[in-house]
């Protein structure tokens, strides 16, 4: 844990007592903070109880006393409307902060030279962020791992000269964070998601564009209309970030040549083989963090030899296993149709698409340019009949409904392809929250379906 000692002796509210709030709560009471938490969520004030924590209803506390409200980035703060707590902080005239700002204030107190990278993006800020924490490993470097990548920051080892602190940060948690400031700080991508929180695609890059305006050396991949403005707005600002692009080799200081990656036109690694780091995007992501380490003074041959040794993230383009001619890949956290994308052209045929669940805005009409090379696509959840409708006279399609009904017809009908190389791709390019709570649990039921599939046919899972 690393207590909040800049709040030691003042008052503070805290909303929000999930993971990151009970986590929060906790480090601020350590540091000396008197903490005033609280939850519309009955069950989760239980377990707050539960941990030790004090909890009284904000709706009956006198605000003026409060120095801060600490906010959990899952709740809104500018839209669709302000939280309530929000807009009782803004009459009371004291500032919305959340567990990223708390640390940030921690740092500077504790140990304002600690190196810490944050990395955000709509798309790969958890492969590029545990790819960095791997490579920093490979190093010699001792790291705390955390962030909206699942360990709340708050619970990690205090700041330390010696310690490298790598913190994935969502827009929500950036939002709340004003004075985020780090070592390093990587920016990939910038498309459509979570307007329905930022309101508009202006103000939700803005908020991306916080985390590298703060950073000490800007690392941006400069693959999207938005993040080449920013690249941009900083180099005329006099602070010219590092530019990747998985793309060319040329056109920035980071670039990719196939499977080559380079800098400064010099080839320093080969992605070729390397499973977990399949497809353009993810050349992206390594050229990330390759640039991220090597400002910490990591150098190109020990990059080079830890993304060889990367082993990936469970649920992002996870091998699973594989008979035969057929291959099993788990892609269960493409929740959007710009993830799928990614996952679809690491593939050059020979596709069997396992899709749906609670569609986002769009759909998948933006895939249409992969469609050619997609033997059969499966369908489930919500989303199945606008699916259908966008496939219909383009790829061959049917209806499952449930994730065992499609692993079952999609693995049967990629063995009996005759296909030189077959995928059965889960890459839903849909929310889960129709039949699953998360991306995870839909991604490990997966796994076991292919696992017995895979058990019955005498292969075994990896």
């Amino acid at each position: 844990m690393i207590p909040v000692s800049t709040f030691a002796g003042r008052r503070v509210a805290l909303f929000g007592l999930g993971g990151s709030g009970l986590a929060t709560a906790e480090a601020l009471a350590a540091g000396g903070a008197d903490v005033t938490a609280f939850d519309d969520a009955a069950a989760s004030c239980e377990r707050a109880r539960a941990r030790g924590l004090a909890l009284a209803d904000l709706n009956e506390a006198d605000w003026s006393t409060f120095t801060a409200l600490v906010l959990a980035p899952g709740v809104p703060l500018t839209h669709p409307a302000p939280h309530w707590t929000v807009e009782r902080a803004a009459a009371a005239g004291i500032p919305v902060i959340g567990d990223i700002e708390l640390f940030c204030r921690e740092r500077r107190a504790r140990a304002p030279k600690s190196p810490f990278v944050a990395i955000t993006g709509t798309n790969g800020k958890s492969t590029t962020t545990a790819l960095i924490a791997h490579l920093l490993r490979e190093a010699g470097c001792t790291v705390e791992l955390g962030g909206n990548i699942g360990t709340a920051i708050l619970s990690l080892e205090p700041p330390a000269p010696e310690r490298v602190h790598v913190v994935e940060c969502s827009s929500y948690q950036i939002d709340l964070a004003p004075s985020l400031d780090p070592s390093v700080g990587v920016l990939l991508n910038v498309t459509p998601d979570h307007l329905d929180r930022h309101g508009t695609m202006d103000h939700y890059a803005a908020v991306k564009a916080r985390l590298v305006d703060g950073a000490d050396q800007a690392v941006i991949a400069v693959e999207d209309d938005w993040t080449r403005a920013i690249a941009a707005r900083l180099a005329g600002e006099g602070r010219a970030a590092i530019t990747v692009r998985s793309d060319s080799s040329d056109a920035a200081r980071y670039g990719a040549d196939g499977a080559h990656l380079r800098h400064d036109g010099k080839v320093f690694a080969d992605l070729a083989g390397v499973a977990s780091l399949r497809g353009r995007h993810n050349a992206q992501n390594a050229l990330a963090a390759a640039a991220a380490v090597a400002a910490l003074g990591v150098a190109h041959d020990v990059i080079a030899r830890g993304l060889a040794t990367f082993p990936g993230l469970a649920h992002r383009m996870e091998p699973l296993g594989s008979f035969r001619h057929v291959a099993f890949v788990n892609d269960s956290k493409a929740t959007n149709a710009d993830s799928t994308d990614k996952a679809l052209s690491a593939f050059q045929d020979g596709i069997f698409w396992i899709l749906g669940g609670k569609q986002k805005e769009g759909g998948i009409a933006s895939l249409n340019g992969f469609f050619a090379k997609i033997d059969k696509a499966y369908l489930i959840g919500d989303a199945t009949e606008a699916f259908a409708a966008t496939l219909e006279g383009r790829v061959p399609y049917v209806r499952c409904g449930t994730l065992d009904r499609a692993v079952a017809a999609a693995a049967d009908d990629a063995l009996a392809s005759t296909a030189a190389e077959a995928v059965v791709l889960l890459s839903p390019a849909c929310a889960s929250f129709d039949q699953y709570p998360n991306f995870e649990a839909r991604g490990e039921h997966f796994r076991k379906l292919v696992a017995a599939w895979l058990a019955q046919h005498g292969a075994g899972a990896r």
